[in-house]
């Protein structure tokens, strides 16, 4: 191409590849030009390089996309991709940083085309200059092969125009704040929305209803360039400043603010300003942050719990022998999710946290790695004793440290040591990719951090979390030598809240123990009831609620209660609508203590109504089977008319809180 002018600025390739007419480019918002002149690449090679020299302005989170304002006044946007903010940064590696200053041509980082490819994504990358109304008078572009740093376009600049008077109307609004406020009223008001998030040209809105939308209205708001829709999202076009007007946009709505998985968020609590306000406030948050984590998998939760049921009626009434490969597969099938849930919920958690979902992952399955588990398995032929402090007993150790790991992989049952690994590595990370060199960060970064939190989960939190559990079965232990019911109604009203924090596995070794000598458990009845009663405020939810969302969420976590699996009930429901949990306990509590005074016993494993088998005494038919059906029913109609009438109100559900993550096992003992 010819060489620009004095009064130009040069553009060069981002990227070796064929570059393409912005017509050509597979993007309606880029290809029209509603973001402004410019042209794009069809990449060769995943080097990516600045267009132009300038101030990096803006650098994506998600690392697909980086703005430069040049000295000349123009403010230049490099796109890697098409769609790619949903890959959520995975196959971007960019060294850029806000503020920078950048020479034409200089690395900016690397793009992973086959990794983009294989999600589904066009590789395109997009030049675009995007105040082109306001400094562009043309700009002239050499298609054909090109390599990175090579120069491919000519901007010609013009005098920039005075910016026009702030939009002003009656209710005082001006600017971005008038802007977001016609573009809430267009897409059918604050109530039509179910979530907003953004990226770095676009509003991207969840809408309850797309249809109440006005695409015309939306367009014809001042400061907004397009609109589209894709993906079940209505994107608004804004440019440059979509960052402002997101920003006003959750001011004026701010149930929106905590982010896009959980769409129906109220404002955030007020910060405290007493100790007990902070002892609540920080009980509040990890609560949410264990709600939030489990959302995402509550589904395959409920799932799991049903098939696990359905398994134990198959057992129990001899059509599959639990001997047999059968078995084995079924159980596979129902148990996987529970097993290796710290790896699911390490890959949620993070995501909530801000840590990187892969790498807490993969310390979750180093807490389920099989010979880690032997290493804690007392029947295992090289169990061995280092140390005991009080009733802890350290059965290994990491370069002489010693080490308790949990009897039985109470890890792969249990969250919360995952969760803290996630709010460990949120904390570990920016300090990482702060003092490592960027060349050699995607190795480093990843291998420290994954050495470091994995040995403060194996050497402190999770003994932490163990020892915390026995005293928990000491003190369970001593609850129970008093007096049956009285045991059973405090067990009943309080045991699913150990479930939270994980540390129900601390009851385990009593109730194996009961079952083995003399042979049946009281304290398993007592935790049958406890599941029913979570259950049972589930089915309330169910019945009573009028919002679609709710009741899809309440039908199947009620069935997998039932089966005995609470998580659904608990985390994706009962916990998130506080009192919910509290009326569902009220009905653990008298069910339990109903689980005393009929001296109700168990002779199996599995409870909660699919586990009646359980209740049969082998020498013949007694009180425990009748006390059974009378204390779960009586159970389930408390916790359901409790939660019915006292346990929320519908607009429980539109002010909800949002919350940034954490969340245990809950394989119940009973539902083995």
């Amino acid at each position: 191409m010819s060489p620009a002018s004095a009064s130009d600025t040069a553009l060069v390739a981002p990227v070796s590849g064929k570059i393409i007419a912005l017509a050509d480019v597979p993007d309606p918002v880029f290809s029209s030009g509603a973001l402004g002149a410019g042209f794009g690449v069809a990449p060769t090679s995943g080097d990516v390089v600045a267009p132009v020299s300038g101030t990096i302005t803006m650098v994506a989170e998600t690392g697909h996309a980086v703005g430069i304002a040049t000295p000349e006044g123009l403010e230049v946007l490099l796109h890697l991709g098409v769609d790619t903010v949903e890959l959520e940064g995975r196959p971007f590696r960019l060294t850029a940083a806000v503020g920078q200053e950048v020479r034409s041509g200089q690395p900016l980082g690397t793009m992973d085309l086959a990794a983009i490819t294989a999600a589904g994504k066009d590789t395109t990358t997009i030049v675009a200059v995007t105040n082109s109304a306001k400094a562009l008078a043309g700009l002239q572009v050499v298609e054909g092969e090109a390599q990175a740093g090579a120069s491919v376009a000519a901007a010609a600049l013009k005098a920039a125009d005075s910016s026009l008077p702030a939009a002003t109307t009656d209710d005082g609004l001006t600017g971005f704040d008038a802007t977001a406020r016609d573009i809430i009223a267009g897409v059918g008001g604050a109530d039509n929305i179910r979530s907003v998030i953004h990226c770095i040209t676009r509003v991207r809105f969840y809408l309850k209803d797309e249809s109440l939308a006005d695409d015309a209205a939306v367009t014809g708001t001042e400061g907004v360039i397009d609109v589209a829709r894709a993906g079940g999202q209505y994107q608004v076009v804004i440019g440059a400043t979509v960052g402002d007007v997101y920003d006003a946009i959750v001011k004026q709505v701010p149930r929106l603010a905590e982010g896009a998985d959980d769409a129906e968020a109220a404002p955030a609590a007020p910060r405290p300003t007493t100790p007990i306000g902070w002892v609540k406030y920080g009980f509040s948050s990890l609560i949410g942050v264990i709600t939030g984590s489990m959302i995402p998998v509550i589904g395959v939760l409920a799932a799991s719990g049903i098939l696990k049921g359905i398994l134990a009626l198959l057992t129990q009434f001899n059509v599959v022998d639990d001997g047999t490969s059968t078995y084995t597969f079924i159980d596979a099938m129902a148990s996987s999710m529970f097993y290796f849930l710290p790896i699911i919920i390490g890959f949620t958690s993070a995501r909530r946290l801000g840590a990187d979902p892969i790498i807490v992952a993969i310390i979750g399955g180093v807490l389920t790695f099989p010979s880690v588990v032997s290493m804690a398995d007392s029947s295992a032929e090289d169990y061995h004793v280092i140390a005991r402090i009080g009733r802890t007993v350290f059965n290994s150790d990491f370069f002489g440290i010693p080490v308790s790991l949990p009897e039985g992989n109470a890890y792969a049952y249990s969250i919360f040591p995952i969760i803290v690994a996630a709010w460990l590595a949120s904390k570990i990370e920016p300090w990482l990719k702060k003092w490592i060199p960027a060349v050699v960060r995607s190795i480093f970064a990843p291998l420290l951090e994954i050495f470091i939190v994995s040995t403060l989960v194996l050497v402190v939190f999770g003994p932490i979390v163990m020892t915390i559990s026995g005293g928990i079965a000491q003190a369970v232990s001593w609850v129970l030598s008093l007096s049956y019911p009285v045991a059973g109604f405090l067990i009943g009203g309080f045991y699913q809240c150990l479930v939270i924090f994980g540390l129900h596995w601390a009851v385990i070794p009593i109730i194996s123990q009961q079952i083995a000598d003399p042979g049946y458990s009281p304290l398993n009845a007592i935790v049958s009831a406890s599941m029913i009663a979570q259950g049972g405020g589930a089915l309330a939810l169910w019945v009573k609620a009028k919002s679609p969302r709710i009741k899809q969420l309440a039908g199947p976590a009620t069935i997998s209660a039932l089966c005995g699996v609470t998580e659904p009930a608990m985390y994706g429901l009962n916990l998130k609508y506080g009192r919910v949990f509290i009326t569902a306990s009220i009905g653990g509590a008298v069910g339990g203590l109903l689980t005393g005074l009929f001296d109700v016993n168990m002779w199996g494993f599995t409870g909660a109504f699919v586990g009646f088998p359980s209740f049969v005494n082998p020498a013949g038919l007694d009180g425990s089977f009748t006390g059974f059906w009378i204390a779960s029913l009586v159970t389930l109609a408390v916790s359901f008319l409790a939660t019915y009438f006292f346990g929320f109100k519908e607009s429980d559900f539109e002010t909800e809180r949002t919350v940034e993550k954490v969340r245990l096992g809950n394989r119940e003992p009973v539902a083995r």
